[in-house]
């Protein structure tokens, strides 16, 4: 009885043993593609981000530069005036473009439009380093998986499987240049 007894206690064993290294396969390839879900994820929100920010950083200096521009308009038919007339008009227009100068500058004063430009590049810098932490979480879960598909006996589960290897994401040679964010 005895006998009979170990080849079926090493079976079972041998059984578990395959069970438990599909199960170690199957759950690396899980979290990869998890991990490479989040790397997808944060590329998108910088992808609606970005965008939207520097809309509103330019929407802040084309108003500025609208107001700007109507005060120097405003001056230069104030220097241009011919009569009384012509004096009065662009003076009142030159009152309203300072008065909406004043405003901006009150509500929207220099520091405050760098402000919108520190949360652009803020923001910008947050989503990199999302992206950066996605991406090094992803290779560790390719490094992960790779070693799990790679080494026996795993390779022969994997190989059952039909898991090869995958490649861990690398820069390509464009990356290795800085973005250009232009407004």
């Amino acid at each position: 009885m005895k006998k009979t007894m170990v080849p079926a206690l090493l079976l079972v064993l041998l059984l578990l043993g395959c069970i438990g290294l599909y199960n170690s396969v199957k759950s690396a390839k899980i979290q990869v593609d998890a991990q490479y879900g989040q790397v997808e994820n944060q590329i998108q929100r910088r992808a609606d981000l970005i965008p939207n920010l520097v809309q509103t950083v330019k929407g802040y200096m084309q108003y500025e530069e609208k107001v700007l521009t109507e005060v120097t308009a405003a001056r230069a038919q104030v220097a241009g005036a011919a009569s009384a007339e012509e004096m009065a008009a662009a003076d009142a227009q030159l009152t309203g473009a300072l008065g909406r100068l004043f405003a901006v500058a009150e509500n929207y004063p220099a520091l405050k439009s760098d402000a919108h430009f520190t949360e652009l590049m803020r923001e910008i810098a947050g989503s990199e380093n999302r992206i950066a932490v996605a991406r090094r979480d992803y290779n560790e879960a390719v490094r992960d998986y790779n070693v799990t598909v790679g080494t026996f006996p795993g390779s022969i589960v994997a190989g059952l499987m039909g898991y090869r290897e995958i490649p861990p994401f690398a820069a390509q040679e464009k990356a290795h240049a800085l973005p250009e964010v232009a407004f």
